[in-house]
C-alpha cells in the first residue's frame, strides 16, 4: 500500500515538473536570432460535440442548453434548432469564430447570432453582433431568448438559432471553425426587478500601481487565465490575443487597463493603428465594451471605463454596454497586439504586457431564482474566488480539484518559472527517495 501511495504522489509531482518545464519552453523560442514561432491557436472546449448547421430551418440540427458544439461556417447562414420550456428561463447562444492566422479580414466582416420563432420572427432584443478590425482574431457574438422579459418568445416550443457570417468581397471566403455554447439562466422568483436601473458610479477606474505578478493569458474563452484585482504581467507578439477572466459578483464593478511596453524595433518613426485592442465579454460571451490604440513600438495604453455594478435590472436598459452586465459570473478580457506591429518590430521577441484590474464593491445579495445559476455557468462561488486568487484557468481548476494542491501550486502562475521548477523537482526527488526507502 505504501508503494502505491508513493507512486501516485511521485507521478503527481512528476506531472507538475513536466508542466513547469513546458511553461519554460516558450522562452527558448525568444532566443536571439531564432525564427518566430506560430502564436498558439485557440483551445477548443473539452467535450465539444460536432454539429453541422444547415442553410435553412429545414433539417436544422438540435442544440441543447448546457452543451458546447463545434461547427464551421463560410460566408452566409447556418441554422440550428432549440426546444425551450415555458419556464421564464433565458437562453444564451454564443458563436465564437476563429479565422486562420493568415486570413484577410476587414471591418465589414463579422458574425451575427439571432434567435427566432418558427414563424420567422426575431425574438425581441435577441440579436448579437461582432465585427473584426484588421486582425483575424477570435471574436464572439451571442443571441438571447429573454423568456422572462419578452412575451413573444416566452411560450415553450421550437425556436431557431441563425448564425450569419458576413464577409467583404476582398476578404477571406473560406470556412472557419466556429464554437457554439448554449447556456440557460433559470427563471426568476416572485418579486424580481422589472425596470432598468438608475445611475451608478461610472467613469475612469482607480487602478492599482503595485508590483506586477506574472499571469500567462489563455488562447480563448476555454483556457482564459483567472485574475482578481491587481497588476499582472504577461507578453504578446504581433497578431496574438491573450484571454483572461475575472469573477464579478452581484453589485461589483470592473475597471481595467492594458499597457504595451517597448519592443525591439527594426524601423523607426512608424506605428500601427489598432496596435493594442482590449475587449471585455460577458459570462455568456457577449461583447460588453472595447477600446483600441495605436502602437509605435515604444509605449501604448488603453483604459476601459468601469462597468456598471452587476445587477439583474441592467438587462432592461436600452444601452447595450449596460444590458450585457446583467448577471454574475466570469467576465472575459481579450487583449490583442495588432499583426502590423511585426512590420517594424522583431516578431520573435515578445513585448511586455501589463494589465491592471480593479474589482470594486462588496458582493450583493443575488436576486431570487427558481433554480441555481451554477448549472448554466453563471454566478460566483467560493471555487471561483479561489481560482481567481490562484490564477487558474478552467481546465487547471478542474485538474486541481481532481489531483490536489500540487497542481494548484503549478497552475497558479504567481511564482517565477525557476522557483517552480526547483520546487517541483525537489519534491519529485524527495518522494522518489521515500519510495526507495519504502521498497527496501
Amino acid at each position: 500500500m505504501g508503494r502505491v501511495r508513493t507512486t501516485r504522489r511521485t507521478g503527481a509531482v512528476a506531472g507538475a515538473a513536466a508542466l513547469v518545464m513546458a511553461a519554460a519552453l516558450p522562452g527558448a523560442a525568444h532566443a536571439e536570432g531564432t525564427a518566430p514561432q506560430p502564436v498558439p491557436t485557440y483551445r477548443a472546449a473539452d467535450g465539444a460535440k460536432a454539429v453541422a448547421g444547415k442553410p435553412s430551418t429545414a433539417d436544422a440540427p438540435l442544440i441543447e442548453a448546457g452543451n458546447v458544439y463545434e461547427d464551421e461556417i463560410s460566408p452566409g447562414e447556418r441554422v440550428y434548432r432549440l426546444v425551450l420550456e415555458k419556464d421564464q428561463s433565458n437562453v444564451y447562444v454564443s458563436a465564437v469564430v476563429r479565422p486562420g492566422p493568415t486570413a484577410k479580414v476587414s471591418g465589414s466582416d463579422g458574425i451575427e447570432v439571432e434567435l427566432m420563432t418558427t414563424a420567422g420572427r426575431s425574438c425581441p432584443h435577441s440579436v448579437g453582433r461582432a465585427s473584426f478590425g484588421y486582425d483575424p482574431v477570435p471574436i464572439s457574438a451571442a443571441g438571447v431568448r429573454w423568456g422572462a422579459e419578452d412575451l413573444d418568445c416566452a411560450p415553450g416550443g421550437v425556436y431557431y438559432v441563425k448564425v450569419t457570417r458576413t464577409s467583404a468581397k476582398g476578404s477571406d471566403q473560406g470556412p472557419w471553425p466556429m464554437e457554439l455554447k448554449v447556456q440557460r439562466e433559470p427563471g426568476r422568483g416572485a418579486g424580481g426587478p422589472t425596470a432598468a436601473p438608475g445611475s451608478w458610479p461610472s467613469g475612469a477606474p482607480s487602478l492599482p500601481g503595485t508590483e506586477a505578478v506574472p499571469r500567462t493569458g489563455g488562447t480563448g474563452f476555454n483556457d482564459a487565465r483567472a485574475l482578481g484585482g491587481g497588476v499582472w504581467r504577461d507578453e504578446l507578439r504581433p497578431g496574438q490575443t491573450r484571454f483572461y477572466r475575472v469573477p464579478l459578483d452581484w453589485g461589483q464593478q470592473l475597471g481595467l487597463s492594458a499597457e504595451l511596453s517597448a519592443a525591439k524595433l527594426t524601423k523607426q518613426f512608424t506605428s500601427a493603428s489598432n496596435g493594442l485592442t482590449v475587449s471585455l465579454y460577458s459570462p455568456y460571451r457577449s461583447l460588453v465594451s472595447y477600446e483600441d490604440a495605436s502602437y509605435d513600438g515604444k509605449q501604448a495604453g488603453v483604459t476601459l471605463e468601469k462597468t456598471p455594478p452587476v445587477t439583474y435590472e441592467n438587462r432592461f436598459s436600452g444601452d447595450t454596454d449596460v444590458r450585457s452586465v446583467g448577471i454574475a459570473g466570469w467576465y472575459y478580457i481579450a487583449v490583442t497586439m495588432g499583426g502590423k506591429v511585426a512590420e517594424f518590430t522583431e516578431d520573435a521577441t515578445p513585448v511586455p504586457l501589463t494589465l491592471r484590474t480593479d474589482v470594486s464593491g462588496a458582493p450583493a445579495k443575488a436576486p431570487a431564482y427558481a433554480q441555481g445559476l451554477a448549472a448554466g455557468g453563471f454566478g460566483v462561488g467560493a471555487e471561483d474566488r479561489a481560482a481567481a486568487k490562484e490564477g487558474l484557468t478552467a481546465p487547471e481548476a478542474a485538474d486541481a480539484a481532481r489531483n490536489g494542491s500540487v497542481m494548484r501550486v503549478v497552475a497558479g502562475a504567481g511564482f517565477g518559472t525557476g522557483t517552480l521548477l526547483l520546487l517541483a523537482l525537489g519534491g519529485w526527488i524527495l518522494l522518489a527517495r521515500r519510495g526507495s526507502a519504502t521498497a527496501g
